[in-house]
């Protein structure tokens, strides 16, 4: 509807909350966007409607310059402590026009399934989206700050991702990433102080000269054989998600190591080799998850938290060793596969790695800090999959 909740709050009864967003964004000339709840009435006529008359949605809405109104998104993927929500019957493609290109918007864990995050961006051709998330940081390929800046990076858009930061709940990192990387971001799981960012960004990203090309993710994976060498590998979860590991046992090497018909093929050197540090070359290929199942597929070079391989895959943030150079690749039956580096104290690496157009990612002039994990993730959509819950 056509509505300023700053010049008319009473039009569909009291609106304290959207009053006061519209005219924070119409005072100030800038596009707000906040997540809320919503609540939607029905009846018996629907056989859907709950026992207390009413839906409630996770919610986003979006103001403009003058305080309008511009559009509401309800949450369709919803994880699994948000039972007090309903989903929507069919997910939303939100998207609305700007003077500084199109944007789109979904939440949280929306960013891991095909609607309506990648519609959006292969369908709707938006430049921007927007992302509210109280995203729950999970070590070593979850984190919100290196899986959101690959996500920009392999959709080829601008993720601003606005993230609640509270530390007795592992909430922490926010940035505005591009497809080139990240513009900022800030990651402090030290103290509850937030930030606000600050950055300047191409409007429409695919018109920039910088603009990534495209990459085909197994092509040098499936043109080469498995690296010879001692390739000794073992079992060790991620998580509840079983990996087969390899361990380097040498300050550089070529490795391979497989899982079903996923291979992940590692060349690296290291600076130096610390005898207490230990890192393993991973290989994963199969459904995640309890309640909500999903396909992944990931290649790896991950540290290991001691020198006990029984370790290997529990979470680390910190490490001693650098790398003179690292190239990592995988046989991925999908094209979302999204490149993750990350330094030790939960760091990302800006400009010290690239992807190359076969699908290979691998560091430009070896890595400036300690490395904790090179990371190819790969996500197998079903595009026509029921709602997961």
């Amino acid at each position: 509807v056509n509505w300023i909740p700053c010049t008319d709050p009473s039009r569909f009864g009291p609106a304290p909350v959207q009053e006061r967003l519209s005219c924070m964004a119409r005072n100030n000339s800038i596009y707000v966007v906040a997540n809320i709840g919503d609540k939607k009435l029905c009846d018996s006529s629907d056989p859907g409607c709950p026992g207390d008359g009413r839906y409630q949605y996770n919610t986003d809405v979006i103001f403009d310059t003058q305080g309008k109104l511009v559009a509401r998104y309800h949450k369709y993927n919803l994880f699994r402590s948000e039972t007090h929500f309903n989903y929507p019957k069919e997910p939303e493609a939100v998207t609305f026009e700007t003077p500084f290109g199109k944007f789109g918007i979904f939440t949280c864990f929306d960013i891991l399934f095909y609607e309506p995050a990648v519609v959006l961006v292969s369908k709707m051709q938006v430049d921007t989206v927007l992302f509210p998330t109280a995203w729950i940081n999970v070590l070593p390929f979850l984190t919100a700050i290196e899986f959101h800046s690959a996500w920009a990076m392999v959709m080829g858009v601008n993720l601003l991702s606005a993230n609640t930061h509270n530390t007795s709940m592992e909430m922490t990192g926010s940035g505005l990433f591009t497809p080139e990387g990240p513009a900022t971001y800030h990651y402090d799981s030290a103290t509850n102080e937030g930030r606000l960012l600050l950055a300047e960004l191409s409007a429409q990203p695919r018109l920039s000269s910088t603009y990534p090309p495209a990459t085909n993710w197994s092509s040098y994976a499936t043109s080469i054989k498995e690296f010879p060498g001692e390739n000794y590998t073992f079992s060790g979860a991620v998580r509840k998600d079983i990996f087969t590991f390899s361990e380097l046992r040498h300050k550089d090497g070529n490795y391979t190591v497989c899982q079903e018909d996923l291979c992940c093929h590692l060349v690296y050197e290291m600076s130096d080799k610390s005898k207490d540090e230990v890192y393993v070359l991973g290989a994963f290929n199969g459904l995640h998850g309890s309640l909500i199942k999903y396909h992944w597929q990931i290649c790896t070079l991950l540290k290991c938290p001691s020198t006990n391989l029984s370790t290997c895959g529990q979470p680390v943030e910190t490490a001693q060793t650098k790398f003179k150079m690292f190239s990592l690749s995988g046989t991925f039956g999908t094209s979302y596969v999204f490149p993750e580096v990350l330094y030790s104290g939960v760091q990302l690496a800006p400009g010290e790695f690239e992807v190359l157009h076969d699908g290979r990612l691998k560091s430009k002039h070896g890595t400036s800090e300690p490395l904790i994990t090179a990371t190819l993730f790969g996500r197998l959509y079903k595009k026509d999959q029921p709602h997961p819950l």
